[in-house]
This record gives structure tokens, sequence and C-alpha cells, in this order.
């Protein structure tokens, strides 16, 4: 399912437009990111949480050269499901 279909989930499901819809999920979209920017933990009971994690340093290579890199340390975004989402996808 992309964003497209979910928008139209939504509005079908609530009884609005698809731009009500489009609205809304930006909106809820845009608060859990800014969250996430500020380092906040997002919880979505019977959903799951997301997290932002800081992923160390590392060495890679290039894999067009073969040269040998350092790859940055850079925040990640981490997922973990709920329990019930785990269950229904198992």
């Amino acid at each position: 399912m992309n964003k497209g279909e979910l928008v139209a989930s939504i509005a079908d499901a609530r009884g609005i437009t698809k731009a009500q819809a489009e609205q809304a999920l930006n909106t809820v979209l845009g608060y859990m990111a800014n969250a996430m920017e500020k380092g906040e933990k997002v919880i979505i009971t019977g959903f799951g949480s997301f997290r932002v994690v800081e992923r160390a340093e590392r060495k890679g290579r290039n894999p067009q050269t073969g040269q040998n890199i350092v790859i940055p340390s850079h925040n990640v975004v981490k997922f973990r499901p709920a329990k019930n989402l785990y269950d229904k996808v198992q």
C-alpha cells in the first residue's frame, strides 16, 4: 500500500474527501517527524514505536573502485512493531 492508497482508504472509511484525508495524514506524519527530529520516541499503541538512533562511524568499501572509505556516523530511524502487529504478520 502506498500513500495514495492509504489516503483513499482513510477517506472511504471516514466518509471524507481524499483532500481532507491527505491533510490529516500529512499532519500526523509531520508531528511524528518533528518529534523524532527532537530525539523523542514516537509510540503508537497497538502498532509500534519509532525512535532515532545514532549509527557509529564504520569502515566501508566503494564498490566501483574497491577503495576503502570511512562512513561517518549518522542518525537512522528504527521501528519496533507492537505485539499486536507482530502477531498479525507472523
